[in-house]
This record gives structure tokens, sequence and C-alpha cells, in this order.
């Protein structure tokens, strides 16, 4: 997922995100509704938003969830751009470059 960090509020890319799809996969959905749930913005076609506070948090799902195997790895990792800088060290396990 293209991710970009700005003014400690990480952000994640609006096309990139897990649809909700009633009827759809569990897992997906379950990833959906768990990265909304600890987003501080999540609204529809728009970039949902986390605060530093729970980065840890969005890590450790993520990790889980690319480990369960049941997600293309693309769609549990962060991808940052180059020109971001220094990735934080609590995504460092869950992130790359772009």
């Amino acid at each position: 997922m293209r991710a970009r960090i700005e003014n400690n509020v990480l952000f994640l890319h609006h096309e990139d995100l897990p649809e909700f799809k009633k009827g759809g996969s569990v897992v997906r959905n379950s990833y959906f509704w768990a990265l909304r749930s600890i987003a501080g913005r999540s609204r529809r076609y728009s970039d949902w938003e986390y605060e530093s506070d729970v980065w840890l948090a969005l890590g450790r799902m993520l990790m889980s969830f690319t480990e369960s195997g049941y997600l293309v790895y693309r769609e549990t990792v962060l991808e940052f751009p180059l020109s971001q800088g220094e990735i934080p060290h609590v995504l460092r396990d869950v992130a790359t470059w772009e």
C-alpha cells in the first residue's frame, strides 16, 4: 500500500486500501475493518490517516495479516516514496521503499 508521513500522521493511499464487500472474503473484510478501526480518519475515496500513537498496533496488524498468507504481500506492506526519508523504526518490519 502506498504510504506517506506528514506531521507525524501516516496516510494510506485510498486506491490501495481494501474494500468491504458484503458477502465477500471473510479475511479481506476483517482486514478492512481492522484497518478502519484504528484509523484516525477513514473516509470513503480519501486517504486513511493514522496518528503515531497507533503505529505499533498498525505494524502488528499488518504483520499478522501478512503471515496469515491469505492476502497478497503488496496488500499488507507499506510502500514509502524514496523522498520520504527514513522509515520510522516501529514500521520497518512492514514497510519498504516504492
